[in-house]
């Protein structure tokens, strides 16, 4: 049996999506039993019969008959086939379709990603013929496919560090991190840099959220603890020049990797967002990532349309993996930014920070 860890919270057993495996089990044994209830295979050539009076003829009669004309299926042979497969028809799937909207937009799936997925569901199924033993085996295998599409195939961020150090020479590698306040993306940040260090890749980490109080010193106190240096100014300082000024500092000390700190401001604040806007256009960073929390659900989707409609964000964060029972929001999130997910944070400690895996994802919905 195989003991991978899922993405589910330590409190309980429950996995992403918890009713989703009974939901189609639900639904394929009712298409099933549907289907055999309204058809009636055998009925219309034995009624032909007796209407004209012939006798039915025997299976000797029949496997004689097949030497002078063409192959046809046989009594048992029709019989077997409409006992063994089904075909979905629009109208049974509409009976089950808001059942599933719901379900999947109770698991902060947003509505127009539900509405996606129940789209390219019913292409995959309407019309097709299923083994009546296979039909939920085949509604489940064309769920995980439809996931599958909706993720994007995540990228390794020290790989595109050494990727640039190999054609650029000493240039440093430039990240810049934002999201709203509260998400734990100072913390993040602070992994980050711990796991590039573990990967023997040189980081510094830039405060350049200038703002929120307390916010140059909680990022000086993860430096001290992982041993990577912060460069800071005061706070009210230009956010943008103390991100510049990091990347000159690790040009001229030959560092692989800058981590730029923003201020968490609200994706309706058009003067903040400006202000990321300016961070970008002067730091130029190789990587635009934006963090958010698992647990937001549907508001994530706008705060994350927000930022990549500014910056154009490369991929994503999401923290509270842990604790999020749901699971709707990463789906949310793939669909609307066309972006990868890059990370998963599953607690406070600075190793509790997993690459995003899309079939260790697509395993824990209990599919």
């Amino acid at each position: 049996m195989c003991k991978e860890k899922h993405y589910k919270s330590p409190n309980t057993n429950k996995i992403m999506f918890g009713k989703l495996k009974e939901k189609l089990k639900n639904w394929a044994k009712k298409l099933s039993e549907g289907t055999k209830e309204k058809k009636e295979p055998l009925k219309e050539p034995i009624e032909k019969y007796e209407k004209e009076k012939m006798p039915v003829k025997s299976v000797e009669e029949e496997i004689g008959k097949e030497a002078e004309e063409p192959v046809k299926k046989g009594f048992f042979e029709k019989l077997k086939y409409q006992i063994s497969k089904i075909k979905i028809s629009e109208k049974e799937f509409e009976v089950y379709e808001d059942e599933l909207k719901m379900l999947l937009l109770e698991n902060n799936v947003a509505f127009e990603v539900a509405e996606k997925i129940i789209k390219d569901l019913k292409e995959k199924i309407i019309g097709k013929e299923f083994l009546k033993k296979e039909i939920e085996d085949e509604i489940k295998e064309a769920f995980k496919e439809i996931i599958g599409e909706i993720l994007v195939e995540p990228f390794t961020i020290s790989d595109k560090i050494k990727e640039k150090s190999l054609d650029q020479g000493k240039e440093p590698y430039a990240i810049l991190f934002c999201g709203i306040n509260g998400t734990g993306k100072t913390t993040t940040i602070a992994k980050i840099a711990d796991s590039l260090k573990k990967q023997n890749i040189s980081c510094i980490m830039a405060a350049a959220d200038t703002f929120r109080a307390a916010s140059i010193e909680q990022l000086k106190k993860h430096g001290e603890k992982i041993k990577v240096k912060v460069i800071a100014s005061e706070y009210g300082a230009d956010p943008a020049s103390v991100g510049f000024d990091a990347i000159n500092y690790a040009k001229r000390n030959f560092i692989n990797c800058v981590l730029i700190d923003t201020a968490g401001r609200m994706h309706t604040a058009k003067n903040l967002i400006k202000e990321i806007e300016k961070i970008s256009r002067v730091c130029k960073p190789d990587l635009k990532v934006f963090v958010g929390e698992s647990l937001t659900g549907n508001d994530i989707v706008e705060q994350v349309r927000s930022f990549d409609w500014a910056i154009g964000i490369d991929g994503i964060i999401l923290t509270k993996a842990d604790i999020d029972e749901k699971g709707g929001t990463a789906l949310s999130v793939g669909y609307v930014t066309k972006k990868p997910i890059l990370y998963l944070g599953t607690g406070q400690e600075y190793n509790a920070i997993e690459p995003f895996d899309k079939k260790k994802f697509i395993r824990s919905l209990g599919l």
